[in-house]
C-alpha cells in the first residue's frame, strides 16, 4: 500500500548553475549565435531530481558540493525556493561552484559544456543521518561518486531503498556504485557501456545477469523506445512504452525520471505505477523549455495521466 506520510528522500550528487539557451539549431562551428529564449536555472541530476521530488509534495534534502561564492548561493537559494532542504550541501572554500553552458535546438537535442572544481568532488567528512532511519529512499547519481557510495552503503546498512541513476560516467565509478544499489536505473549509454549492449532490452538482461543476484531492481531508459524493467519473478524484461507528447526540450528529462522514480517508490507503489509515473513525468518535461523546470507538478501529473 502507498505511504500515506510524507516521503522522505536524499538525493545525492551534481548540483551546478544552468545557462540554458534555446537555438533553432545547435551551432555547427565558431561563430555568434543569438538564442530565441535563454535562463539561469540551478540543476545537475541529483539536484534536479530533487527539485522534481518537490514538486510532487515530497520531502526532499540535497547532499551535494558548492564552493564559497556566489554562484554556490544562487543555486542553494534556488533549489530552497523549489522546497528543497540544502542544509546537507556541503560549502568548500576556495572552491568554484559548478556551472553549465547548455544549447538547445528546436528539436529538443542539447549541447552541454559542464566545469566542476575537482575539489568538489573530494571524499566528504560528514554524512546527512542516513544510518538514523531518516530517509525513506536515497537516491545519488554518478557525479560525485565517494558520497554516492557512501550513501548507498549506508542506505543498505540502515534497510532503506538505494537508488543509483546509472549514467554515462568511468567505467570504474559504474562498477564502483553499481553493486551498492537496491535499486538500479541506468541510461542507454552507461547500460551499453557496461554491458556492451546496444539495445535497452537486453542490456536490461545482461545488467540483471550481473548486479540483480542479490535482488536488485534492474531498469534502463531509453528515450523514445521507453523504459525497460527486468520482472525477476517472471525472468522477463517488461516495458513502458514512452508517452507521445511534441518534444521541446530533452534536457534534465532522466533526472525528472528518477526523481519521480524515488517518490512513487518511497510511497510504496507497484512497480509498473512507478514506472508509469515516472515516464509520464519525464514526458511533460520534454514537452517544456528550461531543463528541470519543466518538471510537473502532482497535479499536473494527475491530469495528465487521466487524460
Amino acid at each position: 500500500m502507498p505511504n500515506p506520510t510524507k516521503p522522505r528522500i536524499l538525493c545525492v550528487g551534481a548540483l551546478t548553475m544552468d545557462t540554458i539557451f534555446r537555438l533553432d539549431r545547435l551551432p555547427p562551428g565558431p561563430g555568434k549565435f543569438i538564442p530565441v529564449e535563454a535562463l539561469q536555472i540551478a540543476a545537475g541530476m541529483a539536484s534536479s531530481a530533487a527539485a522534481s521530488i518537490a514538486r510532487l509534495g515530497g520531502g526532499v534534502s540535497l547532499w551535494a558540493s558548492i564552493g564559497d561564492d556566489d554562484i554556490g548561493r544562487r543555486v542553494v537559494e534556488d533549489l530552497t525556493a523549489e522546497g528543497v532542504d540544502c542544509s546537507s550541501v556541503r560549502r568548500i572554500d576556495a572552491a568554484r561552484s559548478a556551472f553549465s553552458s547548455i544549447f538547445v535546438d528546436a528539436a529538443g537535442e542539447r549541447m552541454i559544456v559542464p566545469f566542476y572544481d575537482a575539489a568538489l568532488l573530494t571524499a566528504p567528512q560528514i554524512m546527512p543521518p542516513i544510518a538514523e532511519g531518516a530517509y525513506d529512499v536515497v537516491m545519488t547519481d554518478v557525479r560525485w561518486p565517494l558520497a554516492a557510495a557512501q550513501a548507498l552503503k549506508a542506505a543498505r546498512g540502515a534497510g532503506v531503498h538505494g537508488v543509483l541513476d546509472a549514467d554515462t560516467a568511468p567505467l570504474e565509478t559504474l562498477e564502483m556504485l553499481l553493486p551498492l544499489a537496491s535499486h538500479i536505473v541506468a541510461s542507454e549509454p552507461a547500460a551499453e557501456q557496461v554491458t556492451g549492449e546496444s539495445d535497452p532490452e537486453r542490456a536490461t538482461v545482461a545488467l540483471a545477469a550481473l548486479y540483480g543476484r542479490d535482488g536488485a531492481f534492474i531498469a534502463v531508459t531509453g528515450g523514445d523506445k521507453g523504459c525497460f524493467w527486468y520482472d525477476a519473478l517472471e525472468g522477463e524484461v517488461r516495458n513502458m512504452p514512452a508517452f507521445a507528447v511534441d518534444v521541446v526540450d530533452t534536457l534534465a528529462a532522466g533526472d525528472v525520471f528518477h526523481g519521480v522514480f524515488a517518490w512513487a517508490l518511497s510511497r510504496g507503489h507497484p512497480t509498473y505505477q512507478i514506472m508509469r509515473f515516472a515516464s509520464a513525468a519525464a514526458a511533460i518535461k520534454c514537452s517544456r523549455f528550461g531543463g528541470r523546470r519543466g518538471a510537473p507538478t502532482k497535479s499536473e501529473l494527475e491530469a495528465f495521466l487521466t487524460r
